[in-house]
């Protein structure tokens, strides 16, 4: 069992000033400079500085990190709350609590609820439904209808830095964009009123054609077969073209394949303002998977076969990727024991992204320390995200001056996944019977302990806030801060 973490009040006295209100000791704090061992010290919210590894000033509250790595609160820019409308799946209570559990601070939160947010004046309404229930700070993803995208051009840094635009449906993605000159438009507002489009890239019309010949699945074996490569290939060609002919900012969502890998690396690599996002589910699970465990590994994109995976871990590892999202989306036990045509896309995983995507690190590139694997997780999940989003003037790397938002993570302790040890309101996860290499230990938000392994059921309380964001200036270059 992992030792636990010692929380003491102040009582080693030090210089006669104010004392902090928390200080962190005896931590390997992953910061954009390196691994910096010592620890940190803040007040009303926000690192104030580091400290040496001998220095322990007063503090209302004492953190013993017990030698621990210190990683900056991380940044999910893809999760599905379900508020509103769909909160028999997920809530704001439980998902910022998996959250949390997860190491995750700050959320983006997508648009496809019920009524789905499209209107920039509804994101002020949207945060007022989740005052008060969030545990985590929190963005929201402006949507898009394809009839009439003409409120982008309303949408100020306030409301949102971002726009999500549906290629192909699902059960739970009721706009969808099909038209050619709708999607030009969107791309012509989106580029004049400075947002960056993030978007799930399949084409709608090829799933068409293979649905009007071969019918839906009748099993999960069949499933990739019938959601293929060929739409998410078709459709990331057609995002380009677009991209050249109106020079918008996109960021390609939940990439799957390898070649969308390869197309969106080498238009990066040309100058187009092109980035990329891949799931820890992509990143973990196969095909072979799918078949296996059926509806609770089936997602929209697919998850595909062995050598897609080896080409996104590359893309991970050399820096092509930008993000890493969770694409967290639960789903009811019920509703994914419908029959195999019937049964919703999506899986929960905030709560495990963190000891996922770690774990798969260590698996694909073991000549590495876990220190050098951290600090790419840093990168993708809080530096990067921070940067494409507007929000990295408060967020997403330790350095004095930004919020106090920390994950203190056990990189030496392995621990089995559990239905039971998971938050999401859904109560089930993909990664069950899992054996994972690290645990998150502790998660700070703005100076505030909200999730400490050692007292399970208890969390710190529910003030997340809705964030201010500045216009994002330009795409993180997909390759800058590569691990080789």
């Amino acid at each position: 069992m992992p030792e636990p973490v010692r929380v003491t009040g102040g009582k080693h006295a030090g210089p006669a000033e104010r004392p902090y209100d928390l200080v962190l000791t005896d931590v390997r704090a992953v910061t954009p400079a390196g691994v910096i061992r010592g620890g940190v010290a803040v007040r009303d919210g926000v690192l104030l500085r580091f400290l040496s590894a001998e220095e322990l000033p007063r503090a209302a509250r004492t953190v013993d990190g017990g030698g621990r790595y210190l990683l900056p609160g991380l940044i999910d820019s893809h999760v599905h709350f379900r508020t509103p409308g769909l909160t028999y799946k997920e809530d704001w209570e439980h998902g910022s609590r998996a959250a949390a559990a997860g190491g995750v601070t700050t959320v983006i939160d997508m648009p496809n609820t019920l009524p789905p947010l499209l209107d920039p004046a509804d994101a002020a309404r949207k945060a007022a439904m989740v005052q008060g229930r969030s545990l985590v700070d929190y963005r929201f993803h402006l949507g898009v209808a394809g009839g009439d995208p003409s409120p982008l051009l309303d949408a100020t840094p306030r409301e949102a830095t971002s726009v999500k635009v549906f290629l192909a449906g699902h059960h739970t993605a009721p706009t969808v964009v099909r038209d050619p000159a709708s999607l030009a438009r969107i791309f012509g507002y989106a580029r004049e009123s400075g947002l960056r489009l993030v978007l799930h890239a399949e084409d709608d019309g090829v799933f068409e054609l293979l649905d009007n010949w071969t019918g839906a699945p009748g099993r999960y074996l069949d499933y990739e077969r019938v959601r293929p490569r060929s739409g998410a290939i078709v459709a990331v060609a057609k995002v380009l073209e677009l991209v050249r002919r109106h020079g918008t900012a996109v960021h390609v969502l939940h990439v799957s394949t390898a070649e969308e890998a390869d197309l969106l690396a080498a238009a990066a690599h040309a100058g187009l303002p092109v980035t990329f996002e891949v799931t820890p589910h992509h990143l973990s699970f196969t095909a072979a998977d799918s078949a296996r465990i059926g509806a609770r590994a089936r997602l929209s994109p697919a998850i595909r076969h062995e050598r897609d995976q080896r080409r996104l871990w590359e893309a991970v590892l050399a820096g092509q990727a930008t993000t890493i999202g969770s694409d967290h989306a639960p789903h009811t036990r019920e509703e994914k024991l419908r029959p195999v045509a019937d049964a919703p896309p999506g899986l929960p995983g905030v709560q495990e992204m963190l000891p996922a995507v770690f774990t798969g690190m260590r698996r694909h590139a073991p000549w590495q320390s876990p220190g050098t694997h951290l600090e790419l997780i840093a990168r993708l999940l809080a530096a990067n995200p921070a940067d494409l989003f507007g929000i990295d003037g408060r967020k997403g790397r330790l350095l004095p001056g930004l919020d106090a938002d920390f994950v203190l993570f056990d990189a030496d302790t392995p621990w089995m996944v559990t239905g039971a040890a998971m938050h999401s309101k859904c109560g089930w996860s993909a990664y069950e019977g899992w054996t994972m290499a690290g645990q998150v230990r502790l998660t700070v938000r703005r100076g505030q302990i909200i999730y400490d392994a050692d007292a399970p059921g208890t969390f710190g309380p529910p003030d997340g806030r809705w964030l201010d964001a500045a216009r994002p200036a330009t795409p993180a270059h997909p390759t800058q801060g590569a691990v080789r």
